[in-house]
Formats: C-alpha cells, sequence, structure tokens
C-alpha cells in the first residue's frame, strides 16, 4: 500500500537535551534527524502509537485518556524543562484497538484511562512533530523484556500502519549510563551497533532467531545491562516483514548511536 505507514526506532535523546543550551552541539545532529522525521513519510500520520523504553509493566499497556498531560520522569534538568508542553490529543479508540489486538494474539494487555505521556515520548515528538496536532497513544514494554513477547507484539499490531497509524519505537541503541562519554566503551557500543544493524537487516524468522539470541551479541551487556531502552525496537520490527534501514548512525557522548526504519 503506497500510504502505509513504516515503524520507526528512534533514539529519544538524554532527558529534555533538545530544550536545554546545546555550546557543543551534541544534540545538534539528533535533533536535525528528528526534524526531518515528517517529510520521510508516506502521508501525514492519522496517529501515532509510541512505545517508550520509559515505561515498564506486567503485560502490554496503553494510554487511554484522551487529554494525555506530561510525565516529567527526568531529574537534576533547569527549571523550564519542567514546563515544557505537548498538548497533543488522546486517542482512546486506537487505545482500545491496540489492547484488543494484542488480546486476540493472547498478549497480556490493558488500556490506563489516566496515565499521560513520558520523556521518551513527548521529548522526541515535539521535535519530530511540533504542531502536536497528530492523536498520540504510548505503549508500554512488558518488564520481562522477553524480546520474543516484543516480537509477538509488534506482529500482532501490524495492521494499524495499512490504517495510517505511524509506530514509534524509542529509545536507545546504546544505553549504559556510566559508558556515555567513557572512551573505553566507545568500541564495544560500536560492535553491538554492528550486530544490531545486521541483525535488523534480516528478514522473517532468520532475525527473530538473532534478536531472541541478543545477549550473545557483542558487547550486549556492556551496551544494555538492562535492556528496557532496546526491547522497543523488537516491536517495531515484529511489525515489519521487510528490512531494516539504518536511517540514522552518529556517536554521542562516545558511543555509537542508530536509528531504524522498517517499511
Amino acid at each position: 500500500m503506497a500510504n502505509k505507514q513504516p515503524a520507526l526506532f528512534i533514539p529519544h535523546g538524554g532527558g529534555p537535551c533538545f530544550f536545554m543550551d546545546d555550546p557543543t552541539g551534541m544534540w545538534t545532529g539528533m535533533a536535525d534527524f528528528l526534524q526531518g522525521l515528517p517529510e520521510t513519510l508516506p502521508e501525514k500520520p492519522k496517529a501515532i502509537l509510541v512505545i517508550s523504553g520509559h515505561w515498564e509493566t506486567d503485560g502490554f499497556t496503553v494510554t487511554g485518556t484522551p487529554k494525555p498531560e506530561l510525565v516529567f520522569d527526568y531529574f537534576g534538568f533547569p527549571e523550564h524543562t519542567y514546563k515544557l508542553k505537548y498538548d497533543a490529543p488522546g486517542a482512546p479508540e486506537l487505545a482500545q484497538k491496540v489492547a484488543s489486538l494484542l488480546a486476540e494474539a493472547g498478549l497480556l494487555s490493558q488500556i490506563d484511562p489516566t496515565r499521560g505521556l513520558d520523556h521518551g515520548v513527548f521529548v522526541p515528538l515535539k521535535v519530530a512533530f511540533p504542531e502536536a496536532d497528530i492523536p498520540v497513544v504510548e505503549m508500554s514494554v512488558d518488564g520481562k523484556l522477553d524480546p520474543a513477547l516484543h516480537l509477538a507484539a509488534g506482529r500482532a499490531l501490524a495492521s494499524l500502519r495499512e490504517e495510517g497509524v505511524l509506530i514509534v519505537a524509542t529509545g536507545m541503541s546504546f544505553h549504559n549510563m556510566r559508558g556515555y562519554n567513557d572512551p573505553r566503551f566507545t568500541v564495544p557500543s560500536e560492535q553491538f551497533d554492528a550486530w544490531l544493524t545486521e541483525s535488523l537487516a534480516l528478514q522473517g524468522s532468520d532475525r527473530d532467531e538473532r534478536l531472541n539470541s541478543r545477549e550473545q551479541a557483542p558487547a550486549a551487556r556492556l551496551a544494555h545491562p538492562d535492556a528496557e531502552h532496546l526491547l522497543p525496537v523488537m516491536i517495531a520490527a515484529g511489525a515489519a516483514t521487510g528490512s531494516g534501514k539504518k536511517i540514522y548512525a552518529e556517536h554521542v557522548f562516545q558511543t555509537a548511536i542508530s536509528g531504524f526504519r522498517f517499511d
């Protein structure tokens, strides 16, 4: 379908990084990437489903409020970053459909009628879609962090793409707070990034097999001591049959960071 939306895995940056002074241009490249995303889409999305690595629940949970507030789940940043606004509407009907599709696939799902959007959602969307006029639903990752479970969730949600829903998985392809700005982690981050890029370029069962074996990847534990910032990519990959293509690559804090698109 010509207007079928892709599934994306994008970096969300560090806290409210795009809305702070950045004298060294640390976040310029990532911000430019995010700003350019809308022009790469076949049309303006009817809605956006965002899977955030900053929300873990038992099973999968989706936000069902028609007017989501913002969850400022970062700490120690300038006062003005706690006054940011992103007034995108929610989409209760989409939330219900997401929960239903997951349940039909035998996956535990529920709707949270009050939870707002955390910074893994509103920070990158505020850069990419600043008008805030596209309905947004956030979805959690399952706290068991099982790759197979998240690949299955992606498959269950794949049909949404044909209905004009943009699936956006947000996290970081490298996420080890001890490793940022430590030159000893540059090579391990590159090793893991090469494995991830190669794995996502596979298709079908070959890709599933590789991703299910992520703990055997080079520098896997150094790149992701915990996997909550990586698991969203499993949902994006599961929602697509074609190869994942790298659409963003940069070294941030001396570590390799990437973004991917699935058509």
